[in-house]
């Protein structure tokens, strides 16, 4: 009988999960259950790849630098890559825009509604935290992005994934500096690394062996702790129309594979489906990078290179679906409690969400703080901010997991992309977690 190949069993996972995680929200203790005996595996899970995923990118990116020896060669790659994330943020903002402009979703938003929303989550722990996040956000000056890229202490960097752009800006730093020491200087140093790197990605796969299990556990999670199903359906409209835009960005991917790479779009699809699958189920990019890394590498062809800087970097600064979420999200709340946008506060909304999408952190619920800066910047009335937030809260999580999908193939799209401009993509080849399993029996 035939193996059932990866994103089928993850899938699998997923489906049992979320049909498990219904029944029990049917009993008195299936919650707790769930809670207590379920989730904890895809907790678990979930913590060991953003264990591994510092160690990947430092590993994997001072090999795609040192195996460069040609530093021209790494600031073509980044340029490229920067002006690419910046065009396709560019395109999912103004897919969202025009969607929801279409659609307007929140002149179906009843008053009821708006009220029960806002008594609901207003002042939840959750609406508050993002509000004094954003506060926090707003406050600091325009080039502070670029302070808070520069580490003062490389170790402490590397404790906090939400810190990724300084790992890699020490990371750079470090392998500029083998490059420039001279090959056979830097030989030891880049043996380790060279080391690091195929023992991280075993790792990977490894980890990968749970992924069914684990992204059942998440589903179940996930269900048993969604909201009310009346306020759920009360923001249908708007949540049809977030997924539709998703759905666009995806096709608009497709294209620009199959017209720039030449390759089969449904093939790409099939390759990336464990990453989106496990972006959708952890909802954090972070997480899913040392997947998404393994994938591209692996099972498209992408040179590490090339993949070691742009899927890092896309991690953090490339969030394609967050981005769209945000033009959406933005006209809908304006939408539903009479604030009027002009032409002009559309466009700031382009510029803001782009600019806010840099640096912000690849992980869980980031999109809404985001969104607090975006509402700020068109003049939103600053006392009706939680409402607006309050809106949306009841369908952030499941959002949430689906723009996550597309921020990890954005991320994988560029990636060949830019690897085809630079002749840096080749054949797949494929390595699994048992290959050396004989030379250690």
């Amino acid at each position: 009988m035939r193996k059932l190949e990866l994103h089928w069993k993850i899938l699998i996972g997923m489906l049992l999960g979320i049909v498990f995680g219904f029944v029990m929200t049917q009993v008195d203790w299936g919650a707790s259950f769930v809670s207590n005996w379920v989730q904890p595996l895809g907790t678990i899970f979930v913590k060991l790849l953003k264990l591994i995923a510092i160690p990947l990118i430092i590993a994997s990116l001072v090999k795609g630098i040192s195996d460069l020896k040609d530093i021209s060669k790494f600031r073509n790659i980044g340029l490229r890559t920067i002006g690419i994330y910046i065009v396709t943020t560019i395109v999912a903002i103004t897919i969202g825009l025009v969607l929801v402009n279409i659609v307007q979703p929140g002149d179906g938003i009843s008053e009821e509604t708006v009220a029960k929303l806002t008594e609901t989550y207003a002042n939840s722990e959750g609406v508050t935290k993002k509000m004094d996040e954003a506060m926090k956000q707003k406050g600091s000056g325009p080039l502070q992005f670029l302070v808070d890229m520069v580490p003062d202490n490389a170790l402490k960097a590397m404790s906090d994934n939400s810190l990724m752009l300084q790992v890699i800006f020490f990371t750079i730093f470090l392998g500029i500096s083998m490059l420039l020491i001279g090959e056979k200087r830097a030989k030891p140093l880049k043996d380790f690394f060279d080391s690091l790197n195929e023992v991280v990605l075993k790792m990977v796969d490894l980890i990968m062996l749970s992924a069914p299990y684990a992204v059942f556990a998440l589903l179940a999670g996930v269900v048993v702790s969604s909201s009310d199903p009346d306020l759920l359906l009360a923001l249908l409209k708007y949540a049809a129309t977030v997924v539709a835009g998703l759905l666009i960005m995806i096709v608009f991917y497709l294209i620009v594979v199959s017209g720039f790479t030449k390759k089969n779009p449904f093939w790409f699809l099939k390759q990336m489906s464990p990453a989106q699958l496990l972006a959708f189920s952890t909802s954090s990019s972070a997480a899913t990078l040392p997947v998404t890394m393994e994938r591209v590498e692996e099972h498209i062809g992408v040179d590490k290179e090339v993949s070691s800087f742009v899927l890092p970097v896309g991690a953090t600064i490339n969030m394609d679906g967050t981005s769209l979420y945000q033009g959406v999200a933005a006209v809908f709340i304006a939408q539903a409690l009479g604030f009027d946008l002009t032409l002009g506060d559309q466009l700031t909304i382009v510029l803001t969400a782009l600019l806010a999408s840099i640096g912000s952190a690849a992980v869980p619920g980031a999109g809404m703080v985001m969104l607090v800066i975006v509402l700020e910047a068109i003049g939103f009335p600053a006392d009706k901010l939680a409402i607006g937030l309050a809106l949306i809260f009841a369908v952030d999580r499941p959002l949430d997991m689906c723009r996550t999908v597309v921020n990890v193939t954005g991320d994988a799209t560029v990636s060949m992309i830019v690897a085809k401009s630079v002749g840096k993509l080749g054949k797949p080849k494929v390595k699994n977690w048992d290959d050396h399993l004989e030379e250690v029996k």
